[in-house]
């Protein structure tokens, strides 16, 4: 393949290379080598996912969104606002737009930097599940938005076992076989929620979670009584904010807003993909 010209994008510290793929330029039987490759830190690009921008034949476009281990995700918060600013930037899409994803149809508005959409519908919310770890029994909550979350609340952000439990439970055999993404959060005193995720198909703790942030918010308004908006403190610094109604007992019209950043353009060429 030639150099494939890319954005490098970021969204609340999620960053993300974004492809215009609607030419259908990139080669199937390299696609998770390039992914791997080009997501390495240090030794190319380097990022938390990669995503594909192609055509639809309903909405303004389609997009395929993969972590950066190769695997395919159902959807990403915070990509899917990068993604609905990429569009925007490129004339692929006006500033109030909708594309297709996996979990399904994402809107979005774009507002200068910062880019507001709006999630599909939580299922399977699960306010209380207690979970057999190495250190003992533990109670988490769970829901899936767009992908599944489990939520675990502690009382110093800081010091949350987020390497060691995240890992445990994205791999307990209650979420097998696909495994779950994994969140700890903690009320501020300004009246925000820290919150820091384990995020699967990074493996490790990344600097912000989009969906992670819309399940901590759901699952906070389901066992505490948290009220709309939200604000969730990321680990970069940046703050997602979190809009939602509750009808006849289901979580509805749930937004996900926050800054997404272009850091760079560029063109990736072969060897920086390559094993």
């Amino acid at each position: 393949m030639n150099a494939i010209p890319f954005f490098k994008m970021s969204g609340s510290g999620n960053d993300f290379i974004v492809i215009d793929n609607r030419a259908a330029a990139i080669d199937e039987t390299v696609l998770v080598d390039l992914i791997k490759g080009a997501c390495r830190r240090k030794l190319s690009v380097g990022a938390d996912g990669l995503i594909l921008v192609e055509n639809s034949e309903s909405v303004d476009f389609k997009w395929r969104f993969f972590n950066s281990d190769g695997s395919v995700a159902e959807m990403c918060g915070n990509g899917a606002r990068c993604a609905a600013r990429y569009a925007y930037l490129n004339r692929i899409a006006g500033r109030e737009m909708a594309f297709e994803t996996l979990a399904g149809v994402v809107e979005a508005r774009v507002d200068g930097q910062r880019v507001k959409i709006k999630m599909t519908a939580p299922s399977d919310l699960a306010p209380a599940v207690t979970l057999d770890l190495h250190s003992g029994p533990v109670q988490v909550s769970s829901v899936n938005t767009g992908v599944p979350h489990v939520v675990v609340a502690v009382a110093d952000i800081e010091q949350a076992p987020v390497e060691a439990m995240g890992r445990e439970i994205r791999n307990h055999a209650h979420f097998a076989p696909a495994g779950t993404n994994v969140n700890f959060v903690c009320p501020q005193k300004d009246g925000t929620i820290a919150i820091r995720t384990y995020e699967r198909g990074v493996e490790g703790e990344t600097l912000a979670c989009g969906t992670g942030s819309v399940a901590a918010a759901i699952i906070g308004a389901q066992t505490t009584g948290l009220g709309s908006p939200v604000d969730m403190l990321t680990r970069s610094g940046e703050v997602l904010r979190i809009y939602f109604e509750l009808a006849n007992g289901e979580y509805v019209n749930v937004y996900l807003e926050g800054d997404a950043r272009v850091i760079y353009t560029g063109e990736l060429w072969e060897e920086a993909w390559r094993p």
